[in-house]
């Protein structure tokens, strides 16, 4: 059945008009004609089962049956130091939301190369991605924040590094840590920002002996997450 996203309809809904743009794939791209059955995902855990009623540049279904599932308790939440180049970032996303990553967010560093994010490409991504991979929710993506004060505001949480010391790994992490996972910028974190996380709970750890792009770090700590959550 074919698979659409729009998060404007709810539960309670009998009859839904979808947006334009899906409208317009829908009769353009897609043909489909009245009768046709297709389901629509909201991301926040609803599927609906419907029937495609009106076929024109404002398209209208009918709920015929919806599912439901409840957001999982324990959630996978990467904070990640932005690429120079956007579309490193944007795989990230696209692949995190595949492994099961709840939530992203984005740092903003003293080595950080990028600043300045175009959301809407990466929502536009993780709806994709979502919709391939057969995920119900889709995880929120936030903008970028401040270092310090994120992890003030997020506590407890791990953050992968570089530097020498005493590390452990995701899967033997403590599972009272339930703040965010930490990614640093190409030029790692600096001492000071470090400090700050460990000095709000943080717990160092290490993806393996090899040094990863940003991205491939956070893919990593994405997968290690989701099996430990298994």
């Amino acid at each position: 059945m074919r698979l659409f996203y729009d998060p404007h309809i709810n539960p309670g809904t009998k009859t839904h008009t979808l947006s334009p743009e899906e409208s317009k794939h829908i009769v353009r791209v897609l043909r489909m004609k009245e009768g046709d059955e297709l389901a629509l995902l909201d991301g926040n855990g609803n599927y609906y089962d419907c029937v495609l009623t009106e076929s024109s540049k404002s398209c209208k279904v009918s709920v015929r049956r919806i599912q439901s599932r409840e957001h999982p308790v324990n959630s996978i939440h990467i904070a990640i130091a932005p690429t120079k180049q956007n579309d490193r970032m944007e795989w990230f996303v696209e692949k995190a939301t595949e492994i099961g990553v709840n939530e992203i967010s984005f740092l903003r560093t003293k080595n950080s190369e990028r600043i300045k994010l175009k959301l809407d490409r990466f929502e536009r991504k993780a709806v994709s991605a979502m919709k391939q991979s057969g995920r119900w929710f889709l995880p929120k993506i936030n903008e970028v924040s401040e270092f310090s004060s994120f992890v003030k505001e997020n506590p407890k949480g791990l953050i992968a590094h570089c530097y020498d010391g005493d590390k452990t790994n995701i899967l033997q992490a403590d599972k009272s840590l339930t703040g965010p996972i930490l990614i640093g910028p190409e030029g790692d974190f600096t001492n000071e920002e470090l400090a700050v996380a460990l000095d709000n709970g943080y717990k160092s750890i290490t993806l393996g002996n090899n040094r990863l792009r940003t991205e491939t770090a956070g893919i990593v700590a994405c997968t290690e997450a989701a099996l430990k959550l298994l």
